[in-house]
C-alpha cells in the first residue's frame, strides 16, 4: 500500500504547480481523486495553506443546489411524488443558514474549508462562497440575492483581485469561475427562481419562498469550453493551464480573469441566443386538483425548459 499523502507533501507540489505566497485561489477539488491523505479533506486544506501563506486567501463554492424550486437536485428529491407529496416536502425543507446549512455537492475539501474556524461564506440561498484567509469578509461580504455569480458576487470580486483557479482532481464543467464569463453576454437568458429563507431573529425567526429573477446558468458546455481553454496562451506566451499533479489527482491551474475573458467570445460563438425570459413549462392544475394543492403549486410548479439548462 503507498503511503498516504501529507500536506507537506501535497502543498509542495501545489507550489510547483505555480501557486505563490499570497495567492488567492478558487478551489475546486475532488479528495477522492487526490488519494489517501494523513487526514483527509483537513489535510488538503492545510496543503493549500502552506501553498498560499499567512497571507493568501483560499475561496471555495458551498453551493446549495437543492435550495430551489428547478434545480437538477430538487428536481431528483420529488422524482416520482404525488402533488400532495411535493407539497408536504417543500413544507419541510429547511431554510438556508449561511453558519449552518451544509453544502451539497462540493466536496469533502469545500466543506471542510466551510466549517474551518474563522472561515466566511456569503449569503446567498444557493450559490454561496466560502472563504478563509485576510481576504476572506472582502470578498464573501456581498453577494445580492439577484446575482448568483456575476459581477456584483463573491466572484466578480475575485476576477477583480487577479485570482487563479485551481481544478484539483475535477475538470472544467465544475469550473464556477466560466459561468462570470456567461453574465458578460449580450442579452444573456433570464428566468425566474425559487428558494427558501431564514427570516427574523430568536422568537421572530422563520422561513418563507422567496422568487428572484437572475442569468440562465448553465453549465452543459463547459467541458467543451474548457478543451478550448487549454490550447490558449497568455500575452507573455505562457499557456493559459498549467498541468501537474497533486497527490494522485491531475491539476489544472489558470489566472480566472484571463479565462473568463477569453470565455466570452467563444460563448458567443457557440450558443444560440435565447430570448430574455425563456419559457417555463407548467404543470397543469385541473378539476381533480384539490384545492389545498392547487393554491400551493404557484410558487413551485415551474419547471424550466429546455432541459439542458443547469442552474440552481
Amino acid at each position: 500500500m503507498t503511503s498516504a499523502h501529507s500536506a507537506e507533501g501535497l502543498g509542495d507540489a501545489l507550489r510547483g504547480l505555480g501557486l505563490r505566497e499570497g495567492d488567492v485561489v478558487l478551489v475546486h477539488a475532488s479528495l477522492r481523486n487526490v488519494g489517501r491523505t494523513e487526514q483527509g479533506a483537513a489535510t488538503v486544506v492545510d496543503a493549500l495553506r502552506r501553498a498560499v501563506g499567512p497571507t493568501g486567501t483560499i475561496v471555495v463554492p458551498a453551493f446549495t443546489e437543492a435550495n430551489s424550486l428547478t434545480s437538477r437536485a430538487h428536481r431528483e428529491q420529488i422524482r416520482g411524488m404525488t402533488d400532495e407529496q411535493v407539497v408536504a416536502f417543500r413544507a419541510a425543507m429547511p431554510a438556508f443558514d449561511p453558519a449552518t446549512t451544509p453544502s451539497t455537492g462540493m466536496g469533502a475539501v469545500a466543506e471542510r474549508l466551510r466549517t474551518t474556524p474563522g472561515a466566511r461564506r456569503s449569503d446567498h440561498p444557493q450559490t454561496s462562497m466560502a472563504a478563509t484567509g485576510p481576504l476572506a469578509h472582502a470578498i464573501t461580504a456581498h453577494h445580492p440575492l439577484d446575482c448568483h455569480l456575476g459581477e456584483a458576487s463573491p466572484l466578480g470580486h475575485l476576477y477583480c483581485l487577479r485570482a487563479q483557479v485551481l481544478l484539483l482532481g475535477v475538470g472544467f464543467e465544475r469550473c464556477t469561475a466560466l459561468h462570470l464569463a456567461e453574465y458578460r453576454l449580450p442579452n444573456p437568458p433570464r428566468r425566474t427562481y425559487s428558494c427558501v429563507l431564514t427570516t427574523g431573529d430568536g422568537l421572530e425567526r422563520g422561513r418563507s419562498w422567496t422568487d428572484f429573477e437572475d442569468v440562465a446558468l448553465d453549465d452543459g458546455d463547459f467541458a467543451e469550453l474548457g478543451s478550448w481553454l487549454e490550447g490558449q496562451a497568455l500575452g507573455s506566451g505562457q499557456p493559459l493551464v498549467r498541468h501537474g499533479r497533486i497527490g494522485s489527482a491531475s491539476a489544472r491551474l489558470l489566472p480566472l480573469s484571463p479565462a473568463v475573458d477569453f470565455a466570452v467570445p467563444w460563448l458567443q460563438d457557440h450558443r444560440s441566443t435565447q430570448p430574455q425570459g425563456w419559457p417555463f413549462t407548467q404543470r397543469s392544475v385541473t378539476a381533480s386538483t384539490p384545492k389545498t394543492v392547487a393554491a400551493a403549486m404557484s410558487p413551485w410548479v415551474r419547471i424550466p425548459h429546455p432541459p439542458q439548462m443547469n442552474g440552481p
